[in-house]
């Protein structure tokens, strides 16, 4: 097979990865196999014949993929998204510099495009750069796969036995491996001595797995015969035949499939391009109006360009990239100090978005440790290694014994024989002086193993023979158990006898010369998994959040489904559908119908993958969307990622859990992957846009709700932002429609902007959730934007048409308080900004110079300026709540009150520092004019008060449907 041929390609088809592995090597007898990759059980393939076949077949590697240059992603991060709109912005301006140059001849030019070029181009290039350091932390994911693999091994070429480099193998060679190894690649096992490997990183199976000559499945990965590239060997020791190396393997499939998989743009990604189209929009559709209309008004045409610029500057909201940034690190570093490490800034808001969590069982859901569940106490402080199984019935053991000292106990009854488990005999047994003259034999295994080596039992003191009723009760107790997800085992014992058996006796372990028969069964054990503290609670505070928790797992289905009732993924009086087993009535091939054949009209349901791999994609499709408690079992890699993407093509925003290679396609692909920070393997973190520290699914629930907390708290952020855009632009329509003297400046719109409107807009990030945030259900991608229509109508036309009402009123007021009456100052602007008029008339037959109009014209830029920044103090604390009173809501946010006072001494320090003033082209002004702003901001407060009224009582009336955002 793959020996045989030549190399195959590296780079497969994702349609080809996405399948189930297909091979034989593991059924077909072992002199085939040999014949086929013409090798020997003891020689190995000859030198020659090996470097023939890795310069035919390539080395035993993984293959990395193309990576896009760091220059491009770091041009991606400077120049994408909503910082191509502030570029346009920058460059808009640094043109209208440039015409203001040619067209003033020899006088002196205002630099305020100037500054507004310089200024936006550092802000964004400095965010650039930082969202790109963002995205370097997050490393390369193949660098994880790479150190999964073994530097060397030891290969049999030749009859010769000598160590190699790993990545030197080839199809066919014989390798030999024992306890502390990785697998250097796919191998038929030949010779087992007590092998034991661990697969839960490709399989999720957490018990460890006996591995031995026999063919015990079809699917590669569950064969007792067959070991799997990079899965580490605990015990044991054993040699293999190479059947698939590099790429071709499991592991390389695997990393193939996660390479090659991508969950595109998140959620909040979309919702920014969104946003940027929106005011894209808007502000190009003005800017083109407000040019028509200056042509018609006969402005040279450099000057109409000139105020095409403007408005496009004056709509786009200069702050939003660093409040977006600022706001998302914040929340990061909050989850950071909840055990929430978060790669990806945008993974932040992902969360909250989710409406369905599929989510991985051992290590995440329960402790990944067995306990005896009746009986679990905690050890000492001192650390257990060894088979989980067996650490769970020491600890029943120092419970029963009360003193914790099983060492001790140890001491008394020394082991003088064992034989280990194996698969075949499917108990362990070992012998121990019960006292000076007499030893006992104690035997632990599969119960139905147990039983049959059993011809008495005891019951309450007593010895009784086997009967009939007493096996009936056995399997009664055995298969209930087994029933509620528990790993059974029996015991039995034999008090040896002394004639027969005395001190000093010789036991042979090989051949055994002792009774293993007629033995007196004691009892029954049983372990679990048990789920972690705070999961189920967690999984239901998920399910009232509108959250569907999903199981997908590598385990048995009888224990996925105990578990998964145990933490409400499936109720506990729900009937259940099972599909774990081949249907003779179901042609798998169809489309199922739901309520028909296997497709039972339940609410739940547990599916086999085996079963799953028989679906066609519509019938999972009807799954994921009629059954709202799933449970996958026995999933492959490639079967995890098919339920991906089947809950994320009926419209879901999916995220997924995981800890092991196996997670790494389905974490690389869900919306929002999260990974195990302990348990966690460095691919599946590596895969993952998150990580749980405490491998703790209730941390979940924390990022659910801080992912919805900063998608409210941006949409607040934005809204505030944009509130401020009317006032700003409606000077220069006015300087365009009516001649007015211009009432602000562009640099005054950057020093809002990037200046007083800031760190308001940041202090977002900090307020509390609103009550019925982890009660009302996962937003709708397609209906519940971050910008929406409603939105930007509410900041447009409604507090920002009052803000422009506040503005021209202290404009208009300082205007008249110095002679000029509203009706004087239509079309007045072109006489205004003509330097060689220096007698122009005030309503009072005062004559102005050019320098004193420009002192005033200075002043109403100020006025307006310090109108803006009172009246967004209203909008600041309107802004705090989209459903809730400010009462309800409280005023504990000291950072957004703080900015309040620092945005007062900002707007201060510009009107009336020395320099500072002169670069920005304000000046001071008389207070009491400044104080005409605030009747205008308590209208806006009292306004949103009364709108989040009706929103609150009237949920789907007018008022509801038409303003909130």
């Amino acid at each position: 097979m793959f020996g045989c041929c030549k190399k195959k390609k590296t780079n497969k088809s994702l349609d080809e990865l996405k399948k189930d592995i297909v091979i034989d090597d593991h059924e077909i007898p072992l002199d085939a196999l040999l014949k086929r990759y013409s090798s020997s059980e003891t020689a190995g393939i000859s030198e020659a014949e090996a470097t023939s076949r890795l310069k035919k077949d390539g080395p035993n590697a993984l293959t990395p993929p193309k990576q896009t240059s760091k220059w491009v992603k770091l041009a991606g991060s400077i120049f994408g998204g909503f910082n191509f709109l502030l570029w346009c912005a920058a460059v808009a301006s640094a043109i209208g510099y440039g015409m203001d140059l040619s067209m003033s001849g020899d006088e002196e030019v205002p630099k305020d495009n100037m500054y507004m070029a310089l200024i936006l181009a550092t802000v964004v290039t400095v965010t650039g750069f930082f969202d790109f350091y963002q995205d370097r932390k997050s490393g390369n994911l193949m660098d994880s796969f790479a150190n999964m693999i073994p530097p060397k091994t030891l290969v049999v070429r030749d009859g010769t036995t000598k160590e190699i480099e790993v990545k030197d193998l080839v199809v066919g060679d014989l390798v030999r491996f024992r306890g502390g190894d990785r697998v250097p690649a796919d191998l038929r096992v030949t010779l087992a001595r007590g092998l034991k490997v661990d697969n839960s990183s490709l399989t999720g199976e957490s018990e460890p797995q006996t591995r031995n000559t026999n063919f015990t499945s079809k699917n590669p990965l569950e064969t007792k015969n067959l070991c799997l590239f990079s899965t580490s060997v605990l015990e044991g020791s054993g040699e293999g035949i190479i059947i698939r190396t590099g790429d071709r393997t499991v592991v390389g499939r695997i990393a193939a499939l996660t390479t090659q998989v991508d969950s595109g743009p998140t959620p909040l990604a979309k919702e920014i391009n969104h946003f940027i189209k929106i005011i894209s929009v808007v502000a190009f559709t003005v800017g083109v109006a407000f040019f028509v209309l200056a042509v018609v008004y006969e402005y040279p045409l450099l000057k109409a360009i000139v105020f095409f610029m403007g408005i496009v500057v004056a709509n786009v909201p200069e702050g939003i990239v660093p409040t977006v940034t600022v706001s998302l690190t914040l929340t990061a570093v909050k989850m950071r100090k909840k055990f929430c490490l978060v790669k990806k800034l945008q993974a932040v808001e992902t969360l909250g978005s989710t409406s369905t969590i599929c989510s991985d069982k051992t290590g995440t859901l329960t402790q990944n440790r067995m306990t005896v569940p009746e009986f679990d106490v905690p050890l000492a402080k001192r650390v257990v290694n060894g088979d989980a199984s067996e650490v769970a019935i020491m600890r029943y053991c120092e419970m029963i014994r009360g003193d914790g000292q099983v060492d001790e106990f140890r001491k008394t009854m020394p082991k003088v024989g064992e034989i280990p488990f194996n698969s075949t005999n499917k108990y362990q047994l070992s012998i121990h002086p019960m006292s000076e003259k007499q030893n006992i034999l104690v035997m632990k295994g599969a119960p139905e193993k147990i039983l049959k080596l059993c011809s008495t039992y005891y019951h309450e003191g007593e010895t009784k023979n086997v009967s009939k009723k007493f096996e009936r009760d056995f399997q009664k107790a055995y298969e209930t158990l087994g029933s509620y997800g528990e790993r059974v085992l029996g015991f039995c014992d034999l008090e040896m006898s002394t004639t027969k058996f005395p001190p000093g006796y010789q036991f042979n372990m090989e051949d055994p010369n002792f009774p293993i028969k007629n033995l007196r069964f004691l009892g029954l054990i049983a372990m679990i998994d048990p789920p972690r503290p705070g999961v189920p609670e967690a999984v239901r505070v998920c399910q009232n959040a509108g959250i569907r928790v999903v199981m997908v797992t590598g385990d048995h289905p009888i224990t996925a489904r105990a578990i998964a009732t145990q933490v409400h993924i499936i109720e506990q009086n729900e009937h259940v559908t099972e599909i774990v087993s081949p249907d003779p009535k179901c042609d798998p091939a169809s489309d199922e119908i739901y309520g028909k054949g296997r497709l039972k009209a339940t609410g739940a349901v547990v599916i086999h993958g085996e079963q799953l791999s028989t679906m066609s994609p519509k019938t999972l499709k009807t799954v994921v969307t009629n059954y709202h408690q799933i449970v996958f079992a026995r999933t492959s890699p490639a079967q995890k990622l098919q339920i991906v993407e089947a809950f994320q093509s009926v419209g879901n925003v999916v995220g997924v859990t995981g800890d092991g290679v196996n997670d790494a396609p389905a974490l690389r692909k869900a919306d929002i992957g999260i990974a195990m920070g302990i348990a966690g393997t460095d691919v599946s973190k590596q895969a993952a846009d998150m990580i749980l520290l405490n491998d703790n699914f209730a941390s979940i629930v924390t990022g659910v709700e801080e992912g919805r907390l900063i998608f409210d708290n941006l949409k607040k952020s934005i809204a505030y932002t944009l509130t401020s855009n009317i006032p700003e632009i409606t000077p220069f329509m006015s300087y365009v429609l009516f001649g007015l003297p211009l009432p602000m400046s562009i640099i005054a719109i950057l020093m809002i902007d990037l200046g007083t409107d800031l760190w308001p807009a940041i202090s977002f990030a900090y307020e509390v959730p609103e009550s019925d945030i982890m009660q009302r259900a996962p937003r709708n991608p397609i209906h519940d934007k971050l910008v929406n229509k409603r939105l930007v109508m509410f900041s447009y036309m409604q507090i920002g048409a009052i803000q422009a009402c506040a503005g021209f009123t202290t404009y208009f007021v300082l205007m008249m308080s110095n002679g000029w009456f509203p009706k004087d100052l239509i079309n007045l602007s072109e006489k205004w900004d003509n330097k060689y008029i220096d007698d122009l008339e005030d309503s009072y037959g005062q004559q102005w110079s050019y320098e004193s109009r420009k002192a005033l014209e200075s002043c109403c830029y100020g006025t307006f300026f310090f109108t803006i920044v009172v009246t967004q103090w209203a909008d600041l604390f309107a802004s705090k709540t989209r459903k809730n009173s400010l009462v309800m809501q409280g005023l504990e946010n000291q950072v957004l009150n703080t900015s309040v006072i620092f945005t007062c001494f900002l707007a201060t320090f510009v009107l009336n520092t020395p320099f500072v003033n002169e670069v920005l082209g304000v000046q001071g002004f008389r207070l009491e004019i400044g104080f005409l702003a605030l009747p205008f901001a308590f209208a806006i407060g009292l306004y949103d008060e009364f709108r989040r009224f009706f929103i609150r009582n009237y949920p789907g009336g007018y008022i509801y449907k038409e303003t909130f955002y």
